[in-house]
């Protein structure tokens, strides 16, 4: 029985047969965690960091040891030839958009070959949103390349891009959509296609939600830019906001000059305390993931149990830490959303319930219990209110608490009789 918690006995044993299915993988994740912490380890201990790379600096923050040595360790992991790690890259969002506007100019082409890019990107594009200054204000020209079967499409990909293809923008993971995610070597046959045709071309990959899942990161499989939010991955679930991006140096340079000026790109930016944070969150971030993704093959696992559909299935090789879950009506959606909320460690008392949410065309409903503000590396749950009903689910500091969770929001269907799977 499990204590401090009421779950149906019935509920109860399809956790412990979710268990038994789900040993294989814990082990595999095991193992790549295991991979990736002495990585990370071994940087740290390459750039013999210490209590003087934690230390406060304010103002312009010219000479802050921290700052620089932190792009230098993130650089190392990532096999990039330069990094730029800040705090005051305030989402995802906004690292990629700096990544964007940093390295295309007016005239320049941006091809996307994984379909149309996720929600809160296509005012950024200009998808949306005429005038707010996108890129398409700019004059920087947007084309992309539909799926095909949930996958890129190779033939049409190589069809499209050209000498006058600037950046070809990948996205690693599925934003809401039910494609699969992409894995490093899927990554790597698609920079070695648009590479044949133009190898000027800048790959570009978004990779939030992907690191840490797998032993390479995409610069080793080819991209020259890759950037993400230290509130998903990257920050372990210590680091209270920011963001990175990494590759190539004379793109990263160009980056930095749009996070800050031309001309003094990384030379400056006061930390205000805030270096610790990143270090600590990126010396635990390995562990987290695994544990995020330990969380996300339970969860398909016993869903599965029940005879939902899941994505991926729990045994599935998977390329970031999201586990779409078909629920298959609004009813079950947000009564599932409501069960993981119940669970959280903060915000256990509040019910989540759809709402028009900035960025989105659709009404949303978020569960989010998170120390941290938008985290996706803590426990979430959300789902656009629109056919087919799925919930994408991600992160999970740890499994335990992640899997009481999911033993809630079952309950939560259960009671309100709308559990399939239960006699």
């Amino acid at each position: 029985m499990i204590p401090f918690f009421h779950i149906d006995e019935r509920i109860e044993k399809a956790s412990d047969e979710a268990l038994k299915k789900c040993k294989s993988q814990f082990d595999l994740i095991d193992e790549i965690t295991e991979y990736n912490q002495l990585k990370v380890q071994k940087a740290f201990i390459k750039h013999s960091i210490s209590e003087t790379h934690f230390i406060s600096s304010t103002g312009y923050g010219y000479g802050d040891r921290g700052r620089e040595t932190l792009d230098k360790v993130w650089a190392d992991i990532f096999c990039a030839e330069d990094a730029i790690v800040r705090h005051n890259f305030v989402c995802g969002t906004h690292t990629l958009t700096t990544a964007l506007f940093g390295v295309l100019r007016p005239g320049d082409t941006m091809l996307c070959i994984t379909g149309t890019p996720y929600d809160t990107i296509h005012g950024v594009i200009g998808i949306t949103g005429e005038g707010m200054g996108s890129l398409k204000d700019f004059g920087i020209n947007y084309a992309e390349v539909a799926l095909k079967d949930e996958k890129p499409d190779m033939e049409a990909i190589y069809n499209a891009v050209n000498d006058y293809t600037t950046m070809v923008y990948i996205q690693r993971s599925r934003g809401y959509e039910l494609r699969p995610s992409l894995t490093v070597g899927e990554i790597e046959e698609l920079v070695k296609l648009v590479k044949s045709k133009n190898p000027n071309v800048i790959v570009m990959v978004d990779n939030c939600y992907g690191e840490f899942v797998e032993k390479r990161e995409p610069i080793e499989a080819g991209a020259d830019l890759i950037a993400g939010s230290m509130i998903k991955n990257a920050g372990g679930g210590i680091a209270r906001t920011g963001g990175y991006i990494a590759g190539r140096a004379d793109l990263v340079e160009k980056c930095a000059y749009r996070l800050t000026t031309p001309g003094l790109g990384k030379e400056v930016g006061a930390t205000l305390g805030m270096n610790r944070e990143l270090y600590m969150g990126l010396f635990y971030a390995p562990h987290t993931v695994g544990e995020a993704l330990k969380s996300a093959v339970y969860i398909s696992a016993l869903f599965e149990g029940f005879g939902y559909d899941t994505t991926p299935r729990y045994d599935a090789k998977r390329g970031d830490i999201v586990q779409s879950l078909g629920l298959e009506n609004e009813e079950s959606l947000v009564a599932f959303c409501q069960g993981i909320q119940s669970g959280s460690p903060i915000d256990s008392f509040l019910t989540p319930e759809p709402w028009d949410m900035p960025g989105y065309d659709s009404k949303v409903v978020m569960a989010a219990g998170a120390f941290t503000l938008g985290s996706s590396i803590e426990l979430s749950a959300d789902a656009p209110i629109r056919e087919p009903f799925y919930a994408w689910i991600q992160g999970g500091l740890n499994f335990h608490s992640a899997k009481i969770c999911a033993l809630l929001a079952a309950q939560q269907m259960h009671d309100k009789n709308l559990l399939k799977g239960i006699d």
